[in-house]
């Protein structure tokens, strides 16, 4: 959730954090639980296919950043 959150941030979507707790808490995510909330994100397509394009796999926030910082 948290590149979701940064994107809404982005883009000023109103309470971020609030959408995303909603979409999130206590449910099971799937793709198509994410796929059906970012299409009703008002914001670019392109920004919209890469959070799309995101998986646990290929995203890392800033993972590197932190492990520098240990």
């Amino acid at each position: 959730a948290e590149p979701i959150q940064t994107v809404m941030r982005r883009y000023n979507i109103e309470k971020p954090y609030e959408k995303l707790k909603d979409l999130t808490r206590g449910k099971a995510m799937t793709p198509e639980l994410i796929r059906n909330f970012l299409e009703t994100l008002e914001i670019p397509e392109e920004a919209r296919a890469e959070l799309q394009a995101l998986t646990p796999d290929n995203y890392i926030g800033n993972a590197v950043a932190q492990a520098k910082n240990i």
